[in-house]
């Protein structure tokens, strides 16, 4: 199974200081459906690995977080995509549960749901604790240098955040990431083909 896992907001969707909160506030980042519908059409298995504690402070429920997935595959659907699932932590920070990046909870979930080793599973997001996570379950970490992490697009002496897992890639947003992994399956095809 080709499966690849990415962060939500600022990964897929626009982020806010103050959480998205309704269906309203999610807004899809500039290409980044169709970055997941060409992933998709190459064979590619996405899941969302999210943190949301705006749940856990209160400050919307699941009915509304339902409702925001819901606009989201309704949008992917409509570029020719989809999300195969979502696992969000709804702790707040306080709670010390495991499942909150930068630890690898959700990351172990989705191995266990369905049925892989995450080796060899490609997973960006947009801030260090996403790629933290990915690196911790075994993931091959990819920073999409937006959301969280656009000031690192701009740094003229190209800063990185201190403490990004080694071997990290880094790609300017999610379209960015998926060319990177189709032109490096087309590699992959061709090197097959040759042998």
């Amino acid at each position: 199974m080709k499966l690849i896992i990415l962060d939500r907001d600022g990964t897929l969707n626009e982020d806010r200081d103050d959480f998205v909160k309704s269906p309203d506030e999610w807004i899809p980042l500039p290409g980044a459906l169709v970055a997941i519908a060409r992933l998709n059409h190459a064979g590619w298995h996405v899941v969302i690995a999210s943190n949301q504690s705006g749940l856990g402070r209160g400050l919307f429920d699941v009915a509304s977080l339902n409702a925001i997935h819901a606009k989201m595959h309704k949008l992917l659907a409509a570029a020719g995509g989809r999300i195969d699932a979502v696992f969000f932590c709804p702790h707040s920070p306080e709670d010390g549960c495991r499942c909150r990046k930068p630890l690898p909870g959700l990351f172990e979930q989705i191995a266990a749901r369905f049925g892989v080793q995450l080796s060899d599973v490609p997973t960006a997001g947009d801030s260090l604790r996403d790629v933290q996570a990915g690196a911790a379950a075994g993931c091959e970490p990819h920073l999409l240098l937006a959301g969280k992490s656009a000031q690192y697009r701009r740094d003229r002496d190209g800063g990185q955040p201190d403490g990004l897992p080694a071997g990290t890639v880094l790609h300017a947003d999610l379209l960015a990431f998926a060319d990177f992994i189709l032109e490096r399956d087309a590699r992959l095809a061709l090197a097959e083909q040759k042998k």
